[in-house]
């Protein structure tokens, strides 16, 4: 910020007005989606850190705009939804009394902020590009500034497209692999998306990114330290990497060259170390939310009131590729919202997250590991079984299971349901 000419006071304040905010509206670091305070920051920071890049000659003016626009280009606190709504935010810093303030105090635009914003909308294309397109000749027209003036609103709209593709590379360049791979299973759990789409969609990604934006990317990503060249491209490479590996999986097994095989595993397998060891290696692959009993991992699958199955390659001694696990509703502590009936009356399993390998989601050894599950419940006389599965996934289980919702979470809409066994 200093080194940008952003040192006055009003400009520290957004800072810490922005971070108090996201905190205040439960978007802050704890908030498991891909929108949260970090992406804010992240994007802010390397919005002025390539500034110097020779595609467009950015005056000091130009970079106070940049700098709030980054700063709130995502702050959607009504949010149903992780994907901010960009109508959303423009309502949002148009009504807050304290940011009109320091917009104000800074002597800026407020239109030609929300220009800015604009043009971050994702993807920029059909009816999403032609109404924020709309949006943009209002904001155009009502501003001063940039009324009569073609050549400065083509100036900002660069200066739009500039900070739409920031907004796409800060943060794969802030971190390595592990932190882009986090970062994706953010993005898919908040948008609700099926595991087996996440290395396929950051692949789509990058692959447009990188072919539909390469004079801009090009640029910025020229004048960004080697160090963080690196991660971007680490990242990229490590997906494509992770994809072709999916795409030979999922040959042999259309080919019958691999085989899926739900297995119970006894009691003297789960005393083994090695055992817990690879089961919590697969863990660790599934979402920070869904991670259940992480801190009493290996003695819940010595405990013999939990039930495990794996998921093993070719035959019940193979590699283990997943697992599925649970025991007794009330060994659980699950989310504060949810107000289970049946909580304390020894009559409920539940169910934890399903956990495979990347690579093996979406061949039906998942939903196999998931029935085996159910039978063995069944077996020990439980009359019910409790779980989190995506909203759309318990809606298509309520006829062929009686599945029925017990609280809906947004805007993950990845939800507490029941079934009767």
């Amino acid at each position: 910020m200093v080194q940008n000419g952003l040192e006055d006071d009003c400009y520290i304040e957004m800072l810490n007005y922005t971070i108090d905010l996201f905190e205040s509206q439960g978007l802050g670091i704890d908030y498991y989606g891909y929108h949260n305070i970090n992406h804010e920051l992240e994007i802010t920071y390397v919005s002025l850190l390539a500034a110097k890049q020779k595609k467009i000659d950015f005056t000091p003016e130009d970079l106070k705009y940049l700098y709030v626009a980054a700063l709130f280009h995502d702050f959607d606190p009504q949010k149903n939804v992780d994907k901010p709504h960009e109508e959303s935010v423009l309502k949002f810093i148009s009504m807050d009394r304290k940011l009109r303030q320091l917009i104000n105090t800074a002597k800026l635009d407020l239109e030609i902020i929300k220009v800015l914003i604009l043009r971050t909308t994702y993807p920029w294309s059909g009816e999403l590009k032609t109404n924020a397109e709309n949006q943009i000749k209002q904001s155009f027209q009502s501003s001063d500034l940039t009324r009569n003036n073609q050549p400065y609103q083509q100036h900002i709209m660069e200066i739009g497209w500039y900070l739409s593709v920031v907004d796409r590379i800060s943060g794969y360049a802030t971190g390595d692999f592990a932190k882009a791979m986090e970062m994706a299973k953010m993005n898919a759990h908040a948008l609700a998306w099926r595991p087996s789409l996440i290395v396929r969609s950051a692949v789509a990604y990058f692959e447009e990114l990188l072919n539909k934006e390469t004079e801009m990317s090009k640029v910025i990503l020229k004048v960004l330290p080697k160090e963080m060249r690196k991660n971007f491209f680490d990242t990229v490479l490590s997906f494509m990497k992770i994809r072709q590996q999916e795409i030979a999986i999922q040959a042999d097994f259309s080919y019958e060259n691999l085989k899926l095989i739900p297995t119970i595993e006894c009691m003297s397998t789960r005393q083994d170390s090695n055992f817990a060891k690879a089961l919590y290696e697969i863990f660790l692959e599934l979402p920070r939310p869904l991670q259940f009993e992480k801190e009493n991992f290996e003695q819940s699958i010595k405990d013999s009131h939990i039930i495990i199955n794996t998921l093993r390659l070719n035959d019940k001694n193979g590699e283990i590729v997943g697992f599925s696990k649970g025991g007794p509703l009330e060994k659980y502590k699950l989310r504060e919202e949810i107000r289970d009936e049946n909580y304390g009356l020894g009559n409920t399993i539940f169910l934890e997250p399903l956990a495979l390998k990347m690579g093996y989601w979406g061949l039906k050894g998942g939903s196999e590991m998931r029935h085996m599950f159910i039978m063995q419940a069944h077996s020990m006389k439980y009359k019910y079984l409790t779980s989190f599965a995506l909203r759309d996934v318990i809606r298509s289980r309520i006829d062929k299971e009686q599945a029925e919702f017990v609280t809906l979470f947004d805007p993950e809409r990845w939800d507490y349901y029941r079934i009767k066994i």
